[in-house]
C-alpha cells in the first residue's frame, strides 16, 4: 500500500506555533492534505503528551488513531470525497540539543520516533532528569546528541532518531553556524545507529546525495509544520502495510518500500542561498567566496547557506545525479499556487475559499498537486488553475531564492499579468 507519510510537526504547545495545532485539527488537515501517517510531535512535553494518551487509541501496530468520537466530529465537517480516508498517529517529539563538543559549542536539532507510550515515558523520565520539559514543546536541552540517541535507543531498540533539516545554518548537524562535519563527528560509536537524515526546506535529495556519507542513509523530508495548513509540505512516499515497525524497517533498510520524497523547490527555503536580511543582500556561492563572505554594505560575516555548506562537504559537483535514486517530487503548496493566480501575496478570506471549493470538487491537496489529470481540473472548471499544476509538474517555474531567513517564492508564472490571462479566466472560478 503506498502512503504518504510526515514525520515531523509541532503541537500547539511549541513556541511559535498555532494554537490549532491540537490533535483534531492535525487529524482534519491531515485527510485534506492527503496525509495517512502523521507525527504527533512534542511527545515530551508533559501536557501535550497527556492530551494524546487521552484522545488517541492504538490503531495498527504501534500507529495510533483519533478516538472515535473525536474523529466522527471532524468528519461531520468535511466533504465526502475525502472524510473516508484514514489518517493515522505516530509517536514523535523533537529535541534541541545544545552543546560543547570539540571545543565548540553544537546546536542540533533532532527528531525521536517512538512504538508506544511506555517508551515514551521511559525517554520522558530520563530527559526530566536532564532539563525542563515543561518550558516548550520543543524542549532545549543541554544533552550530546550522541547521548540522547544512547537514552533512545536504551529505552526501545524500535525507536529511531532522526537528525533534523540537517543543514539549517544555526540548528543542525551539519550547520555552518554550529554544527560538525561528519555524523561520526557528532555521533562517533553509536553512528550505525543512524539510518536517515531529514533534508529541511533548503535542501532536496539530490544535494544530499553529494556526500558520499549520506549515499547510503534514508533521505526523508517533512514539514516541520508549526501550523495545519503547513502539514505536507514536504514528506515522504512509503508502499508497505502502515505500521510503526514496517515504516522503522523500511527507513532502516532504505529498500523498494521508500518510495520517494515529495520536496519544496530548495531554494523556496529560507536558507538555501547565502545573504544579509537586514541589507538585502542575497548571494550565489561563488558571489560568497568572492566577496569572502563578507557583506558588501555593512562590512559583517554573512549568513552562510545550506547550497554553499552542502558544497564545502560534498564530493560530488552541483549537477550530480546518482544513475539509480528514489522518486523526487517537487510542489508549490496548492494556496501558494492560488494566492499568485488570484494577485494575492498572502491566502486570505477568498483563497481559502477557493482551497475548500478544490478539494470538496478533486479531493485531497496531494492528488491535486500530483495525481489528478490536468483534462480532469479543467473540465472541473478550473482551467487557470490546471495551468499552473501543469507549469509546477514540468518545473516551469520562476525563482527568487530564499536567505538569511527570508522565505523564497516559487512562481508558476512569470509576474501577475501572465498570471491574470492564463487561461481567459476573470476569476479563478468562474
Amino acid at each position: 500500500m503506498e502512503f504518504i507519510l510526515d514525520l515531523h510537526v509541532h503541537s500547539k504547545y511549541s513556541r511559535g506555533t498555532s494554537h490549532s495545532m491540537d490533535l483534531e485539527n492535525i487529524y482534519r488537515f491531515a485527510k485534506i492534505k492527503g496525509i495517512q501517517v502523521i507525527a504527533t510531535g512534542d511527545f515530551t512535553h508533559p501536557a501535550w503528551f497527556n492530551e494524546i494518551r487521552k484522545k488517541l487509541e492504538p490503531a495498527e501496530d504501534g500507529l495510533f488513531k483519533l478516538k472515535n468520537k473525536l474523529a466522527k466530529k471532524q468528519d461531520k465537517t468535511l466533504p465526502a470525497i475525502i472524510k473516508k480516508k484514514s489518517v493515522r498517529f505516530i509517536l514523535s517529539a523533537e529535541i534541541s540539543n545544545i552543546y560543547s563538543k570539540g571545543g565548540k559549542v553544537r546546536k542540533m536539532h533532532n527528531v525521536i520516533l517512538a512504538p508506544d507510550f511506555k517508551t515514551v515515558s521511559k525517554i520522558n523520565n530520563k530527559l526530566s532528569e536532564i532539563g525542563n520539559l515543561t518550558s516548550d514543546g520543543r524542549p532545549i536541552l543541554g544533552l550530546d546528541s550522541k547521548k540522547l540517541l544512547k537514552i533512545t535507543v536504551n529505552s526501545n531498540p524500535l525507536t529511531m532518531l532522526i537528525p533534523a533539516h540537517i543543514w539549517t545554518p544555526w540548528f543542525s548537524l551539519f550547520g555552518s553556524k554550529s554544527g560538525f562535519n561528519s555524523i561520526e563527528e557528532a555521533f562517533e560509536e553509536l553512528s550505525s545507529n543512524i539510518y536517515a537524515i531529514e533534508t529541511g526546506l533548503s535542501s532536496d535529495p539530490f544535494m544530499n546525495w553529494r556526500l558520499d556519507q549520506l549515499k547510503n542513509l534514508t533521505i526523508l523530508s517533512n514539514s516541520d509544520a508549526h501550523s495545519p495548513l503547513k502539514m505536507g509540505r514536504e514528506a515522504n512516499i512509503l508502499n508497505c502495510k502502515p505500521t510503526y515497525k514496517n515504516i522503522i524497517k523500511t527507513i532502516q533498510s532504505n529498500d523498494k518500500r521508500m518510495i520517494g520524497t515529495i520536496e519544496f523547490f530548495p531554494q523556496e527555503g529560507k536558507y538555501h542561498c547565502d545573504g544579509h536580511r537586514k541589507c538585502n543582500v542575497v548571494f550565489t556561492s561563488e558571489q560568497t567566496k568572492k566577496h569572502k563572505g563578507i557583506c558588501p554594505k555593512c562590512n559583517k560575516p554573512l549568513v552562510v547557506g545550506v547550497n554553499y555548506r552542502v558544497g564545502e562537504l560534498a564530493d560530488e559537483k552541483s549537477n550530480y545525479k546518482p544513475k539509480q535514486h528514489k522518486k523526487v517530487e517537487y510542489i508549490i503548496p496548492l494556496l501558494e499556487i492560488l494566492s499568485e493566480l488570484g494577485g494575492f501575496k498572502k491566502p486570505g478570506k477568498k483563497v481559502m475559499r477557493d482551497y475548500e471549493k478544490l478539494y470538496s470538487v478533486l479531493g485531497d491537496e496531494f492528488s491535486i498537486l500530483r495525481k489528478v489529470p490536468i483534462e480532469k481540473i479543467k473540465e472541473a472548471g478550473f482551467e487557470k488553475l490546471a495551468g499552473g499544476i501543469e507549469r509546477m509538474r514540468k518545473g516551469q517555474v520562476h525563482i527568487t531564492p530564499g536567505f538569511d531567513g527570508v522565505f523564497g517564492i516559487i512562481k508558476v508564472f512569470e509576474n501577475n499579468t501572465q498570471a491574470q490571462k492564463y487561461g481567459g479566466q476573470k476569476n479563478l472560478f468562474e
